[in-house]
């Protein structure tokens, strides 16, 4: 399946021109194909920010949560032990 292209021209720095030639030599893959790679690369790591439902679930939860009020009683641990861990 071919998908469609569209244009851009963007800017980037020497050193990003320098990085980028010496991948294609090391790669043999097209400018183009890396710079669609990269994006590819970085939005992936944005996919969970993505699924408001599972964002909708957890806010749910911690409101449950907060209408139960403070727990009973009190805590048997200090915050700096928690760093000494």
């Amino acid at each position: 399946m071919v998908t469609k292209k569209v244009r851009k021209q963007i800017y980037i720095e020497a050193r990003q021109e320098r990085l980028l030639k010496q991948l294609v030599k090391e790669t043999g893959v097209t400018e183009a194909q890396l710079i669609r790679q990269a994006i590819d690369r970085h939005t992936g790591s944005f996919s969970s920010q993505r699924d408001i439902h599972a964002w909708e679930e957890e806010r749910a939860f911690i409101n449950r949560l907060m209408q139960k009020g403070p727990v009973p009683g009190r805590r048997t641990w200090k915050r700096t032990e928690l760093h000494e861990r």
